[in-house]
């Protein structure tokens, strides 16, 4: 007995098993040129579903945590649909929610960061939340602005006794933009940190350069996005930038490459990072890098692919311009090691976007 693609595709939405098994099959052709490419990190890779679908939100960067009450924590950034996706510039707010485990259903607890008005550093929005646990403190990055435009965007720490808070603001933010004419002149925006070996503290920060901004050829892709780093004896700070930054940058390869939305951490003696691919293999994919120092990184792998290599969605509606990609990759780590990969995601039940989870299956 055979079976129209309608029906099944019907019993897969239903079926997140067979979901993740028809959208597979239908990417093969697709992915089979660049198996090559795939890191290994891609191949442990198993889909679990959306979570944090809200009715009247849109949800991005989610950055999950395991609390001492052994709960999974998520920390994310959400806005009022009525915005629509460009609301997350001008009206973010950053949320938790809590979970039993980190393929349970999560609850949402409270808004923990919000916008705090005129002659704040972070007084339009607060987006795109990295949480960490660092001598003894839960540690929320974010980034926020002072205008509802990117060039007053700038990266932030605020800390907390416990994930439930309450959270102690920063005045100032941790990482400013370059002086006019740097590479990162522009703004200083999604964090991410890392404790080092040494015992120094090493925030990963994107930026690009204004007169690219404001000259570009693509309205679609304003700019070159890069990588720096800034350098700290202590938790809070001052941050002192690398001199060889951008310790990221494909401006190189021509064609406007760049990759944003880096994360880092420190696994088995080696850096690494998953990133947003813009160019490098499509717009669509994600990187994966290592590096022995945290500074020179290896040529980029593939880290995930499309959203249709996972599962099946219906026809794109003409609001949603990311639709079929994930975004700003977030990781849960235990015992120091990723168990589970957060990503963001338009579309969904209410057609804006949500939170995608991923399995990590264990290394070799």
């Amino acid at each position: 007995m055979t079976m129209d693609r309608r029906k099944f595709l019907g019993i897969a939405a239903a079926s997140p098993f067979l979901l993740s098994c028809s959208g597979l099959a239908m990417q093969q052709s697709a992915v089979g040129g660049q198996k090559d490419k795939a890191s290994d990190f891609s191949k442990r890779l198993k889909p679990i579903g959306r979570v944090l679908e809200m009715e009247g939100y849109y949800v991005w960067g989610t950055s999950p945590i395991i609390g001492p009450d052994g709960k999974t924590h998520v920390f994310f950034s959400r806005w009022a649909a009525e915005k629509k996706m460009g609301g997350w510039i001008n009206s973010s707010e950053i949320a938790h929610a809590v979970a039993d485990t980190p393929e349970s259903p999560f609850e949402f607890v409270s808004v923990v960061l919000a916008p705090r008005g005129e002659g704040f550093w972070d007084g339009t929005t607060c987006h795109n939340p990295h949480i960490k646990f660092v001598d003894g403190k839960y540690c929320l990055f974010y980034m926020g602005n002072s205008n509802r435009k990117t060039d007053t965007k700038r990266v932030g720490l605020a800390i907390a006794d416990s994930p439930y808070g309450p959270w102690q603001r920063p005045d100032k933010p941790l990482v400013e933009a370059g002086t006019e004419g740097a590479w990162d002149d522009h703004c200083s925006s999604n964090p991410s940190f890392v404790k080092h070996p040494d015992g120094r503290y090493s925030l990963y920060y994107k930026s690009w350069n204004t007169h690219e901004y404001e000259n570009y050829t693509d309205p679609k892709i304003r700019g070159n996005r890069k990588y720096g780093l800034a350098i700290a004896d202590n938790l809070q700070g001052p941050y002192t930038k690398y001199k060889g930054n951008p310790v990221i940058d494909y401006s190189g390869r021509g064609n406007n490459i760049q990759a944003e939305d880096g994360y880092v951490w420190h696994e088995n003696g080696k850096f690494k990072m998953v990133m947003r691919d813009m160019g490098i293999f499509n717009h669509q994919y994600g990187l994966y890098l290592e590096s022995p120092d945290g500074i020179k990184w290896s040529e980029p792998s593939i880290a995930y692919y499309n959203t249709d290599y996972y599962f099946s969605q219906p026809p794109a509606p003409g609001h949603l311009s990311k639709y079929g990609r994930f975004e700003r990759p977030q990781l849960l780590l235990q015992n120091n090691k990723p168990t589970h990969l957060f990503l963001a995601s338009q579309g969904g039940k209410y057609m804006t976007s949500s939170a995608f989870v991923f399995r990590i299956e264990p290394g070799v």
